[in-house]
């Protein structure tokens, strides 16, 4: 397995992160990818410093829009410059939060579209984060992301239902489940599951968050992604281990990682 999004520099980990990287390994999570947004500007390489550790490991880096106030353009240009480090193999998160507007909507439009244009650049892939925000973050992906020729990218903890899920797979995205997939009253985003190819999903725990049941409510950590891929495979009416063999596949297509090789 892979979980394709997780916060292994959260806070949350730093009495056994170890642990937990060393449980995700024993229940058969291969790679892990780190998202790099840790508490935003000035420190840029949260995930970086620690995909230098583990061969397993890969990270991003970005401004989640919670932050998109402390955006300044050496900020953009030090993204820019990062992009470059072997380990970062997608731009994000990224996108647009109405929920809590950390962030002024306006200054996180404005960031948003000049991150897409720096992954656009650097032909990255884009992982996007959007919350109570989709008209919006549609609208900036159909200006400012190319559907045909560009890096493609990740709904990450998809949370709609089919009308989005459609919209995303018709703007290139892969949609990746989270462990909300699993609770008993998330039906329009369990049909959305059943309803996206196989070879468009990703599994992610978006740990320390949102852990499955029957975690609920718990702290998540990549162990975890198991089931969620049990609950999407239910939903496909595949087995588990060829809905893992599925996402594996397309997470390693979507960033250039070579398939098959854990470790590459």
């Amino acid at each position: 397995m892979i979980d394709s999004h997780c916060h292994l520099d959260s806070r949350k980990f730093d009495a056994d992160r170890e642990a937990v990287i060393e449980r995700a390994l024993a229940a058969g999570v291969e790679q892990m990818l780190t998202i790099g947004t840790g508490d935003g500007p000035p420190d840029l390489e949260a995930g970086i410093r620690l995909a230098e550790q583990y061969p397993f490991l890969y990270t991003t880096v970005g401004v989640h829009p919670h932050e998109a106030d402390k955006v300044t353009d050496a900020t953009l240009a030090e993204l820019e410059r990062l992009l470059a480090h072997p380990k970062v193999v997608a731009f994000g998160e990224i996108g647009l939060d109405y929920h809590y507007n950390f962030s002024s909507p306006d200054t996180q439009r404005k960031v948003f579209r000049d991150q897409l244009a720096i992954a656009r650049r650097a032909h990255k892939p884009v992982i996007i984060h959007t919350r109570e925000a989709w008209a919006d973050t549609a609208a900036l992906l159909r200006e400012h992301w190319p559907q045909k020729g560009s890096p493609g990218g990740i709904m990450h903890c998809f949370s709609g239902g089919p009308p989005e899920a459609r919209e995303s797979l018709e703007m290139g995205f892969y949609v990746s489940f989270a462990g909300v997939v699993t609770f008993p009253k998330a039906l329009d985003l369990q049909q959305a599951a059943r309803e996206v190819p196989l070879d468009r999903i990703l599994i992610e725990t978006d740990a320390p968050y949102l852990a499955p049941v029957p975690f609920r409510g718990k702290r998540n950590e990549p162990a975890f992604v198991a089931l969620t891929a049990a609950k999407v495979a239910e939903l496909q009416g595949i087995s588990t281990a060829d809905l893992i063999a599925a996402t594996t596949t397309n997470f390693r297509r979507l960033t250039g990682l070579p398939i098959g090789d854990a470790n590459a």
